[in-house]
């Protein structure tokens, strides 16, 4: 389907209206990642915004802000994207994996593996949520460039499959001795360049993840001489937020040249994964391909790939991460003091900031807002969203148009599902939020909100500063 259409000309803005799915969100084949919001987020007849089925200002004064609010059916609905268009478009075995560190709570995982998706984990902590919700082992692969042996020795006892991502990896798991071979996927870095955030590329040259392409002889060499390591992959990943389709066209031919290299030396590699990166909508200008777009992509380029180097059609794995949670949920927050900046600037403060958000002080990443107690009022005022936290760049949302705001106006930041919670910190000493799942008029506590309590109980005083 084609990309949404949003006035991307700010100034021609009128209120937060525009901001909700358009008639096209209602199709089967809408894609969530490029809608500002979830596809059935709507306006009630009291001019508030509903999610869910639920009201968002309701919801504030009953689960108190600020509040991640998470839409099931926009969640599932991209999982199945995902899962029916690669079963669709591949002539193969294929499976979809999470990349779960876009937000790894076990409601999340329960649900993405009732759909079908299996798990990708970076570290010890997201393969036990990944556990505990009920993922099995055998569809959990753990990733990451400096796993520790504990973590290691956990997803060998469990039966995970292992994404090694150099020798460090390698030698580990040779020191392990594990009892039998370990399913390992070799993680390979492709040389394919993305326009996205700098931080957030993984596919160059110049990237702490993956064995360089002048190593692979070597490591074929060392794990053909290692009982107790079965290769049954090969694994790239080119960044994250990408909107380019040609850098995953590209990637097929790459990473089926090294999967032949690998079954000629005899390895038994059966499995090809992709990666993910796809983007999504945060603001008017961005323009992301759609999730069966990018498939499409993927598909067609490993299976041109094969042919090409004449190897049967291996298990295609991806992992979305962003693109499977992000426009899934919003925050909501309260405003509370005001200030002007004659002939300057105009700010407006909400009770949360960097500590549930640190996107925009660590990507100068751009959020939308809406008001959602006042839902068609109209966009006067150009305003900058503050922080609370003692930081002049804890700033949500530079120079945003909205109405005229009072104290305890519910301002809602779209498109918060991806790395918002996964990453959110103490900073101040301030609780992290609540996020809440909303189906169907029913509202749930995923993460409940931390306390004073949780905030001290790390905390050690010795004996001897004790009164």
């Amino acid at each position: 389907m084609a990309t949404p259409t949003l006035d991307k000309d700010v100034s021609r803005q009128t209120s937060s209206l525009q901001y909700l799915p358009d008639a096209s969100a209602r199709a089967d084949d809408a894609s969530p990642n490029q809608f500002l919001m979830p596809l059935n987020a709507k306006v009630s007849d009291r001019d508030t915004l509903e999610i869910g089925g639920c009201d968002v200002p309701e919801l504030v004064k009953k689960f108190g802000s600020p509040l991640y609010i998470l839409d099931e059916q926009n969640l599932r609905k991209t999982c199945q994207q995902y899962r029916n268009a690669l079963s669709n478009l591949y002539g193969g075995e294929s499976l979809v994996i999470y990349a779960s560190k876009a937000w790894s709570c076990t409601a999340i995982c329960a649900i993405a593996h009732s759909e079908g998706i299996g798990m990708d984990v970076v570290s010890g902590g997201e393969l036990h949520t990944a556990l505990q919700a009920g993922v099995p082992s055998e569809k959990i692969y753990l990733h990451g460039n400096n796993k520790s042996v504990e973590e290691l020795a956990l997803a060998v006892e469990k039966g995970c499959t292992i994404i090694a991502d150099n020798w460090f990896d390698l030698h580990n798991l040779v020191g392990l001795k594990p009892a039998s071979p370990v399913r390992v996927m070799l993680r390979l870095t492709p040389g394919i360049e993305c326009h996205t955030h700098e931080y957030i590329r993984t596919g160059h040259i110049d990237s702490k993840f993956g064995f360089d392409p002048t190593q692979v002889e070597e490591v074929f060499d060392f794990v053909t001489q290692q009982d107790c390591i079965s290769v049954i992959g090969i694994h790239a990943h080119i960044g994250s937020q990408i909107f380019e389709l040609q850098p995953h066209g590209d990637l097929g031919d790459v990473l089926v040249s090294w999967f032949k290299k690998a079954q000629d030396r005899g390895l038994p590699v059966a499995e090809l994964n992709v990666g993910g990166g796809l983007g999504i909508r945060y603001t008017e200008q961005d323009d992301p391909p759609s999730i069966h777009e990018w498939i499409e992509v993927v598909t067609r380029s490993v299976t041109a790939a094969c042919e090409k180097y004449q190897v049967a059609l291996p298990k295609l794995i991806c992992e979305p991460g962003r693109s499977l949670v992000g426009s899934s949920c919003v925050t909501a927050y309260k405003v509370g003091s005001k200030k002007t900046v004659p002939g300057i600037r105009n700010y407006i403060s909400v009770d949360g900031g960097m500590s549930d958000n640190p996107r925009p002080i660590t990507y100068q990443s751009l959020y939308r807002s809406v008001v959602a107690n006042r839902m068609s009022a109209t966009f006067s005022e150009t305003v900058t969203v503050a922080g609370k936290h003692c930081e002049s760049g804890d700033v949500v949302i530079p120079d945003a148009k909205l109405p005229p705001l009072e104290t305890d106006d519910v301002l809602v930041v779209l498109a918060t599902g991806a790395y918002n919670a996964s990453m959110a910190s103490n900073y101040n000493r301030v609780p992290r939020p609540a996020a809440i799942l909303v189906n169907d008029g029913e509202a749930n506590v995923i993460l409940r909100r931390e306390t004073t309590e949780d905030l001290l109980r790390g905390d050690c005083l010795p004996t001897r500063l004790q009164g």
